[in-house]
């Protein structure tokens, strides 16, 4: 499959998180543990922590994974699926309705970083593992498995389908193009959390995105 035209990548986060992204942008594991915004962690700790102090970037040697914001280059992720099954491994419950996805283009966001001298790379794996494989040139964007990225039959590809695309500490609001929701219930939520004067991306609800 070739790599798309103009790739998307998201990110998952509950969605009373929204407020302090609109504010203060879409944070990194290392700056959400040093700024504390309120919100719910939704992730596994265990594997946050491994990113933070473990996992480090080949293409940019001594950054770790967890001072990166993440996204993925799908919706209806596997971590996705995690939450909606109430994976033993997560310590939220909550489930896959208050979770929002924030969709941005990767080309708009690979010229921001390079404009505001922050390091990115995108992984050909799931950047939680120890073992994955990262890059930092977009010539090489046909190294990721986009058919595994797109199916959503997944547990043969479930590593390749968690590609990440990584920016060095946080990523602006106003690159966020849409917002994808569960149900009209969240939509409200949404809607009530963006800023009135300021950037309000589309928000939709998007079944398709979730489990």
């Amino acid at each position: 499959m070739p790599v798309p035209a103009r790739p998307k990548i998201y990110h998952i986060c509950h969605v009373d998180r929204l407020a302090s992204i609109v504010a203060g942008g879409l944070l990194s594991d290392a700056e959400v543990q040093r700024q504390a915004p309120p919100g719910t962690v939704i992730g596994m700790s265990n594997i946050k922590q491994r990113r933070l102090t473990e996992l480090t970037l080949d293409s940019h040697p001594g950054l770790y994974v967890g001072q990166c914001a993440p996204f993925y280059f799908c919706p209806r992720s596997v971590m996705l699926f995690l939450i909606h099954r109430r994976n033993p491994e997560l310590t939220y419950k909550g489930g896959q309705e208050p979770i929002v996805h924030l969709e941005a283009d990767l080309y708009d966001a690979v010229a921001w970083a390079q404009a505001n001298g922050r390091r990115w790379a995108f992984t050909l794996s799931n950047a939680g593992s120890y073992y994955f494989e990262d890059r930092a040139d977009l010539a090489q964007l046909d190294q990721i498995d986009w058919a595994a990225v797109a199916t959503t039959q997944w547990p043969a590809v479930k590593e390749r389908k968690q590609a990440e695309f990584l920016v060095e500490q946080s990523f602006p609001w106003h690159l966020i193009e849409r917002i994808g929701v569960y149900s009209a219930a969240i939509n409200a939520q949404v809607a009530h959390a963006l800023p009135v004067g300021g950037h309000r991306p589309p928000v939709a609800v998007l079944p398709a995105w979730y489990y």
